[in-house]
């Protein structure tokens, strides 16, 4: 079982790394409406991942070790369902002070927002 810093570092990891492949996706995209969406979460997404791990650290300690890997994705709405299920499911494990989890609870907000602008308006 991973420990409470490794969970933390591979949120943080992953919500970071959603933010590059939203953006190569945002540049990609011959849609409009796919390219604001997808603009709106590249930015947003990295202020939340920072609140959150800032505020991590304020409760527990530094994380100081990051996952390497990084996986370049390609279809925007497969993309967020992914990181939609991988914020459910990390969840669980993370601290569960309500000032974190209401952080989370932002993350999952955008994720939904985005995947309806990213289903509805193409």
């Amino acid at each position: 079982m991973a420990s409470r810093k490794d969970n933390a570092a591979t949120f943080v990891a992953v919500l970071l790394h959603s933010s590059t492949n939203t953006h190569f996706m945002h540049l990609q995209t011959t849609s409009y409406a796919r390219h604001v969406a997808l603009n709106d979460y590249y930015d947003r997404i990295v202020e939340l991942a920072d609140k959150w791990a800032e505020a991590y650290q304020g409760c527990y300690e530094v994380i100081d070790k990051y996952p390497s890997d990084f996986h370049l994705a390609r279809d925007p709405v497969a993309y967020i369902e992914k990181i939609k299920q991988f914020v459910d499911t990390i969840r669980k494990v993370l601290p569960d002070e309500t000032q974190l989890q209401n952080i989370v609870d932002e993350i999952a907000e955008l994720i939904d927002s985005t995947l309806y602008k990213l289903k509805t308006f193409k």
